[in-house]
């Protein structure tokens, strides 16, 4: 039996999953990600799928490597297998693929996170039949995918970074350097920190409660983020034809709260209804996931 490995560095944790040729996930882990870990990341995905491989055996499960799938954020040129640029987590011009070349015998797979994501999906969860969708996970950074008749658009190393497009140029302090960024206004990550600001406790989940419970600080915070994130997402559905806007990441956990009045702010500014706003189905595992799918193409 042939196993495939796949491995999703994100902000906060490393996901990863074994699965079988039929793509049927024998094993998932998941572990905190070290602080900047940079070049490291390359012993990191190693001892990752090191340990999927030895935890099968450990539970008799037999069966050889056939391939990895490694998936990362920032900027990702998959033709050449690099990692550009990573603002939370501290590479630029990693050439990620051929160092784990070096390390893993069997062939290797190098992709970008949400665009991984939003494979999966499209294969196995939310965006199945629909052949027009765009995938934006809010957790600890933004970044978005698009699908666009069925294919999941690649483009450049900088396709899908909406997350540093700027939308309050005096506004707090990007982990790219510059200010105002989607992605340090509107993210949970960036939601937390600006709840705690006020002087509250806890984090971002806290604060979608606050909402609910009618907190006007609350609201204003988190209606302005949802406001942030439409200027932004709006023109990218009008251009594609977006018909399905899946949201994944820790600040889909708030569900209606997050998802109403986003469709209805999202519908406002396309001035048609025909899109829907949906909870991506696969959850953290999404990345991971389309990386077990990248590795098997890797190999087709």
């Amino acid at each position: 039996m042939e196993l495939w490995a796949g491995v999703d560095v994100g902000g906060t944790r490393v996901k990863s999953v074994l699965a079988d040729a039929d793509g049927s996930v024998l094993l998932s882990h998941t572990a905190s990600t070290p602080e900047r870990p940079g070049d490291a990341v390359v012993d990191l995905i190693v001892s990752t799928v090191a340990h999927l491989v030895d935890s099968a055996h450990a539970e008799g499960l037999d069966g050889e490597l056939g391939a990895v799938g490694a998936v990362v954020p920032g900027l990702v040129d998959e033709s050449t297998g690099s990692a550009a640029w990573s603002a939370n987590l501290g590479w630029r011009d990693l050439p990620l693929r051929r160092r784990l070349l070096e390390r893993l015998d069997v062939p290797v797979a190098v992709g970008h996170d949400v665009r991984a994501g939003l494979l999966a999906e499209f294969h196995l969860g939310a965006a199945q039949g629909v052949p027009d969708a765009l995938f934006v996970p809010l957790g600890t950074g933004i970044a978005s995918a698009l699908l666009a008749g069925g294919r999941v658009v690649a483009g450049s190393e900088w396709t899908g970074e909406i997350g540093h497009v700027v939308v309050e140029p005096d506004g707090p302090v990007c982990g790219c350097g510059r200010r105002g960024c989607l992605e340090a206004v509107a993210s949970a990550a960036a939601l937390g920190r600006a709840w705690r600001d006020l002087g509250r406790d806890g984090d971002a989940e806290t604060l979608s409660q606050a909402v609910v419970d009618a907190d006007p600080e609350a609201v204003r915070l988190w209606h302005g983020a949802v406001d942030a994130l439409v200027g932004v997402i709006a023109p990218v559905c009008a251009a594609a034809g977006t018909r399905v806007l899946l949201v994944g990441g820790g600040l889909a956990e708030s569900g209606a709260v997050l998802l109403d009045p986003l469709r209805e702010r999202l519908v406002r500014a396309l001035g048609h209804d025909r899109v829907s706003v949906t909870r991506a189905a696969l959850g953290d595992r999404a990345g991971a996931l389309g990386a077990t799918l990248l590795a098997m193409e890797a190999t087709a």
